[in-house]
C-alpha cells in the first residue's frame, strides 16, 4: 500500500494510528463486560472479512492491532476495511 494511500485513510479514521508496520485503536469501555462484548462483534466481522486482529485487552481496555501477515506484515486493503468495519459499528 501507498504512503499516501494509508495517510489519507488515517486522516478520515482518527481512532487508528499507523506504528511499527501495523494500523492499531485503542478502545475503552465501561467494564469488562462491555469490552468482551465488543471483542466479540470483532469476532464476527473478522470471520467475515477471513481477516483477524491482534487482540489484547485488560479489564474495560481493548487494542486492536491489524496488519497482513501474508503481505510481509504490511497494511493492506484487508487491513483497512476490517477497521473501517469495526470503526462503523463502533460509531466512529
Amino acid at each position: 500500500m501507498e504512503k499516501d494511500e494509508l495517510d489519507a485513510w488515517l486522516e478520515k479514521h482518527p481512532a487508528w494510528i499507523y506504528e511499527g508496520g501495523a494500523i492499531s485503536a485503542d478502545f475503552k469501555f465501561v467494564d469488562f463486560t462491555e469490552a468482551f462484548a465488543f471483542l466479540a462483534v470483532v469476532a464476527k466481522l473478522s470471520d467475515e472479512q477471513d481477516h483477524h486482529a491482534k487482540i489484547e485487552n485488560l479489564y474495560n481496555r481493548v487494542k486492536l492491532t491489524l496488519t497482513t501477515h501474508d503481505a510481509g506484515n504490511q497494511v493492506t486493503e484487508r487491513d483497512l476495511v476490517l477497521a473501517e468495519k469495526i470503526s462503523e459499528w463502533k460509531g466512529l
